[in-house]
């Protein structure tokens, strides 16, 4: 399914394709991954829920929601990250939305 990565180390946003939860694990380095919801259509950033008790380098925050060390990944989930679908939002409109901290 279709996914964006967001690496605040190097101010990137890149569009994936991942077969489910356990590529989020990988992706994001660590096994204790949480999600938020970003917008109306569903998508959700999925991130290291430790990652400031880490230390982990490179933050940014998508809107209004928490700010996130580390990487972060968006894929459309309608259920509170239960299942995974393809991303609805696009590079552009996420890169839009971001704020480096």
């Amino acid at each position: 399914m279709k996914a964006l990565v967001i690496d605040p180390e190097t101010l990137s946003i890149e569009a994936i394709d991942i077969r489910g939860k356990e590529d989020l694990v990988k992706i994001i380095g660590f096994d204790t991954v949480t999600s938020d919801e970003i917008g109306p259509d569903g998508d959700r950033l999925f991130f290291d829920e430790e990652c400031f008790l880490r230390g982990t380098s490179g933050r940014f925050q998508i809107d209004t929601v928490i700010p996130v060390s580390g990487v972060g990944v968006v894929v459309g989930s309608p259920d509170d990250g239960t299942t995974l679908h393809d991303v609805v939002s696009d590079v552009e409109s996420i890169r839009n939305r971001i704020k480096y901290l």
